[in-house]
């Protein structure tokens, strides 16, 4: 029987730190769940911007972000949304924006440095959490990851058993392939600025190549993918508790990544039973 596991990145192969600034009542939000905070509206978008750190640290605080990136040609990807939102929209909403400045996402970036500095490998992005309706950037964002312990050792063993590992995350694909490389995830098997329908499509693609397609994710922006997926696993090893329609798709819950490839070898176990029987 032929397997591939696909992991969401934050939150289940890595521990993320969040930090977002309300722009509009300039409020610090500090270790939040921003897939959680997007879907709370109807109107949110999360959008990550392809910006270095230091880029940003360097540039004027009182520059308005939305200057900054048409002056620089930033690009973006668009992380989930609650509805059908178009790449057109988001660099409307971008444009238009007149509140967000450097100086706000710069003070993200640097409350996640000091968290994350002393890791020996760290993926860092930023973004926004557009308003579409508004036109308006509501949150500006950073993110930093480190892997959880024993996630090496996971995608070690589950290649020892000829298990294919797929990476699909909405981070950037740049920051995706460093911890790739850590990891021991090929290239080839790393999506990246994958919102929930690209997820879905990663999962329904695979299942044309393997026998089983295995989804492993935290946060309700993994919900389609694990319900196309032959077998969810749904990880609480960052946050506990998560929404209730996670719980509802998934066939396992998991407080270690380590638990993976126990969960594989099973089905795999309840396979060669289920032949032998025939």
């Amino acid at each position: 029987m032929s397997v591939a596991v696909v992991f969401d990145s934050a939150g289940t192969l890595l521990h993320t730190y969040r930090v977002a600034k309300d722009v509009l009542h300039d409020e610090m939000l500090v270790d939040i769940e921003t897939t959680t905070l997007t879907y709370a509206s109807d109107d949110r978008a999360l959008v990550t911007i392809y910006v270095h750190s230091r880029d940003i640290i360097d540039a004027s605080p009182d520059m308005l972000l939305s200057a900054y990136l048409a002056e620089h040609r930033i690009g973006f990807g668009i992380a989930c949304a609650c509805g059908v939102v178009t790449a057109d929209q988001v660099a409307s909403a971008l444009a238009a924006d007149k509140k967000a400045r450097i100086g706000d996402l710069q003070e993200c970036i640097r409350t996640v440095w000091k968290i994350c500095k002393k890791e020996a490998v760290v993926a860092m992005a930023s973004g926004v959490i557009l308003n579409t309706t508004r036109n308006a950037i509501e949150y500006v964002i950073t993110s930093g990851g480190r892997p959880f312990p024993g996630a090496k050792s996971t995608i070690r063993r589950l290649q020892e058993m000829g298990v294919a590992t797929y990476v699909a995350s909405g981070d950037r694909t740049d920051k995706l392939v460093r911890m790739a490389d850590y990891l021991g995830i090929p290239h080839n098997n790393v999506h990246g600025v994958a919102t929930p329908s690209i997820k879905a499509q990663v999962i329904e693609d695979l299942k044309t190549q393997y026998d089983v397609v295995v989804m492993v994710g935290d946060g309700i922006n993994d919900l389609t993918a694990m319900t196309r997926a032959d077998v969810a696993i749904l990880s609480e090893q960052q946050s506990g508790k998560k929404p209730e329609p996670l719980y509802a798709t998934a066939d396992f819950v998991i407080q270690q990544v380590t638990e993976v490839p126990d969960i594989v070898a099973s089905l795999e176990s309840k396979e060669r039973k289920q032949s032998v029987s025939i």
